[in-house]
């Protein structure tokens, strides 16, 4: 029986964010060994009509959307030769378009435009729609990130480890990451000792931080108790709220890795708090990995 390979899926809309979001896609399925597919979604249908562009026989948006899939396939191309790559226009809204793709994708790759001024460190509602209802991994390269996928500059991937770190589909994400890029793996728990458990008695100052501390880095041993040994690993217990912890570490990071509860009755959307913070304010690309149950 043949094996069915799921390709690395890239969003574009012809803005530079995107091409730099190509660039990443086309090195990660180098990596992965696996097809990159290249999709634009577009309304031209609706707005358009029959309305034809000069002698190209087709709607004016029609045209144009071909140009830019057709310029991002190149470009993938040029980046990574050895890799099968495919391109498609899908007349419809891109979030339902990116969101179906993922029922098929090993992966999605998505930019993010950013709009000048303080409003640019915030993520589009494309990239936050589908991180937050896809069925496979989001990758998104926010706008200043460069676009070295394949081989970061610092050798280091971040995951953060949620409570139930056991089987948890971010973990083995991440750890697949740091084996095909030979980078670090940082596995990150964060803990903080609730106010009313501390205490004045000098007796006993200490022990609820020690034993807080502890069951993060029992946590953290669970998490990691099947990672490959040929993966470097670095295990961490920080004190802090989760969110501030995780974007601290994006700054040393090439990517980082999140989980993302995803419940089949709930239908706003299911990101988490922790998810939602650093896909807007990290300092690097962010993984959104879903998880089940």
């Amino acid at each position: 029986m043949t094996t069915v390979e799921l390709p690395l899926v890239v969003g574009v809309d012809g803005s530079e964010p995107s091409l730099r979001a190509v660039d990443w896609a086309a090195d990660e399925a180098a990596l992965r060994g696996v097809p990159l597919r290249v999709v634009y979604a577009s309304l031209w249908e609706r707005y358009e009509g029959t309305a034809l562009a000069g002698d190209h026989g087709k709607p004016w948006e029609e045209v144009r959307a071909d140009d830019i899939v057709g310029t991002a396939a190149r470009r993938a191309h040029l980046r990574r030769p050895d890799v099968k790559v495919s391109a498609d226009v899908l007349p419809e809204e891109p979030e339902y378009a990116l969101v179906r793709e993922g029922r098929d994708a090993c992966a999605l790759v998505l930019g993010t435009r950013g709009r000048g001024g303080l409003v640019e460190t915030l993520l589009g509602s494309v990239s936050l729609t589908v991180a937050a209802h896809a069925d496979c991994p989001v990758i998104v390269l926010r706008g200043g990130h460069d676009n070295r996928g394949g081989s970061g500059a610092r050798g280091r991937v971040v995951v953060g480890v949620g409570e139930h770190g056991t089987d948890s589909a971010a973990v083995r994400f991440a750890v697949q990451e740091a084996g095909l890029r030979h980078a670090t793996l940082d596995a990150v728990r964060a803990w903080r000792c609730p106010a009313h458990e501390s205490t004045d008695h000098p007796l006993l100052a200490g022990e609820p931080a020690r034993l807080h501390e502890q069951h993060a880095a029992e946590v953290l041993e669970k998490a990691l108790k099947d990672a490959p040994a040929d993966v470097e690993l670095r295990r961490r217990t920080v004190e802090g709220p989760a969110r501030r912890v995780l974007l601290a570490a994006s700054h040393e990071a090439d990517l980082l890795v999140v989980g993302a509860r995803r419940d089949s009755g709930h239908l706003g959307l299911q990101l988490g708090r922790v998810a939602h913070g650093v896909l807007h304010h990290a300092a690097c690309a962010v993984a959104v990995v879903p998880e089940r149950g």
